[in-house]
């Protein structure tokens, strides 16, 4: 292609190495005016300059709050001492791995390990289905004003903080004047009043249970959303085919919607240390956890919290969080391959 002064396109022709000569190729003219490029984006950005702005607040927001801090995972691998500051998480000497070696060795490793492990899958098996049936069940109400109702109040656990739903968790399942221990005596289901605010083998189905009650609904909205798009149609030739509403879920619904199970399915495993699909366990182990139920209640985070506030390890408990960190990374790229090769979608 060749360019005049201007900076247009004139011609396009083709060089022949036997003849020397230029062969055209294309006759067509085409300009590109590049200064009336810059001008339209410029115009553009003008005219979205407040969508513009709304974009910069959430960059500066991811900026300051997750990438900024990220510096300070430096003192995992350092003897870090908080009267030193902020320079002393660059001044401070090195100790390499041996933050993390001394916690692989502690003896509450595996006890952490494995509270952190069960709650999460358990969370898993039983809090990720319930949203998906919940989605089901309110797309297949006809009634609206039934339907909206039901849409809200399964919503507003959502909004209520983790304070609060403790709070309620000690009127509900106190062991002296608990509305569920006075209806289960008075059912004769049981003949002494359970301490499962106490005792440590109650804890992971309490968490559970909170869990599965504050969630449901709002990871509903992701699978109406997923629902909605569904083409009627496909529903409508099926029922003329003869097909019952539980097929029609089955073969109709439940594939529409599979990208979206994925994606959240993959997001769930990926947070597996952390919390899986509820988000973060460290609300519930912390507010409902006690030292009498603390060996079922501990888990990563809450220990890396009482080490570093407590105890005013801050370079041990980096180190604690550094090594969930890398493992969840781990396994959101492994999961989300896997559900690439099983069922073809994918988060990336």
């Amino acid at each position: 292609m060749l360019y005049n002064k201007n900076g247009f396109i004139t011609y396009s022709a083709n060089f022949d190495t036997t003849t020397g000569d230029f062969i055209m190729a294309d006759t067509s003219v085409f300009m590109v005016n590049q200064g009336k490029q810059k001008n339209s984006l410029f115009l553009r950005l003008k005219k979205q300059y407040m969508i513009q702005l709304f974009v910069l607040c959430g960059i500066a927001f991811v900026v300051v709050f997750s990438y900024i801090p990220m510096f300070g995972i430096i003192i995992a691998f350092k003897d870090y001492s908080i009267t030193a500051g902020i320079s002393g998480m660059f001044t401070a000497p090195w100790n390499g791995f041996g933050h993390f070696i001394e916690f692989f060795n502690d003896h509450m490793f595996w006890v952490v390990v494995r509270n952190t492990l069960a709650i999460s899958l358990l969370k898993i098996i039983f809090t990720f289905p319930a949203p998906i049936i919940l989605a089901i069940v309110l797309n297949e109400i006809t009634i609206a004003p039934i339907k909206r109702f039901a849409q809200t109040v399964s919503y507003l656990p959502h909004f209520i903080s983790w304070v609060i739903v403790a709070g309620m968790a000690g009127s509900f399942f106190s062991q002296t004047r608990g509305v569920v221990n006075e209806i289960l005596l008075y059912m004769n289901i049981i003949e002494d009043p359970l301490p499962i605010l106490i005792e440590s083998e109650y804890f992971w189905a309490l968490a559970v249970g909170t869990e599965v009650w504050k969630a449901t609904g709002w990871w509903s909205i992701i699978f109406l959303a997923a629902i909605a798009g569904v083409d009627p149609t496909l529903y409508e030739a099926a029922q003329i085919d003869g097909a019952g509403r539980l097929k029609r879920i089955w073969h109709i619904t439940l594939p529409s919607i599979k990208g979206a199970i994925v994606v959240v399915l993959v997001l769930s495993i990926g947070n597996l240390l952390g919390g899986g699909i509820g988000g973060s366990n460290f609300e519930q182990s912390m507010l409902l956890g006690n030292v009498i139920n603390r060996p079922h209640s501990e888990i990563i985070q809450t220990y890396a919290f009482r080490v570093a506030m407590v105890a005013g390890r801050f370079d041990y408990g980096a180190a604690i969080t550094f090594i969930q960190s890398v493992i969840s990374v781990v396994l959101i790229f492994s999961s989300n391959h896997i559900m690439k090769r099983i069922t073809g979608s994918s988060l990336f």
